[in-house]
């Protein structure tokens, strides 16, 4: 099994240029696609608590710009890992987990300080 996860959306294209880095670097991972599998609550609340949820939270995105204002507005981790979990697109992405060690994004530079 190998020692590296990724988890994503299959057609976002950071996660594209994400998996094209890992694969031209010769590193096995298992790929999670949460539209597919959805994202698994203990999972997700283990990155908060490591990361933070302002970490996770894409704001930026198309999901979380389309809510409404009433669930945008007094964010708080309870109410953030509920959206997430709800709409999983809604979770930055990549989050590369490598033992207890997370990445969220991809930076080619950090990906080869970690691998």
């Amino acid at each position: 099994m190998p020692a590296v996860s990724v988890y994503g959306i299959r057609n976002c294209d950071t996660i594209s240029k994400a998996r094209t880095w890992l694969d031209s670097h010769g590193v096995a991972y298992d790929f999670h696609d949460y539209k597919v599998a959805g994202v698994d609550p203990d999972d997700l609340k283990r990155w908060v608590k490591q990361l933070g949820w302002e970490v996770l939270l894409n704001r930026a995105g198309t999901t979380f710009r389309k809510l409404a204002d009433a669930d945008k507005e007094g964010l708080t981790e309870a109410k953030a890992i509920q959206l997430m979990l709800a709409q999983p697109s809604m979770i930055k992405r990549p989050v590369l987990e490598k033992g207890k060690t997370l990445l969220v994004g991809f930076k080619p530079e950090a990906y080869q300080a970690l691998i």
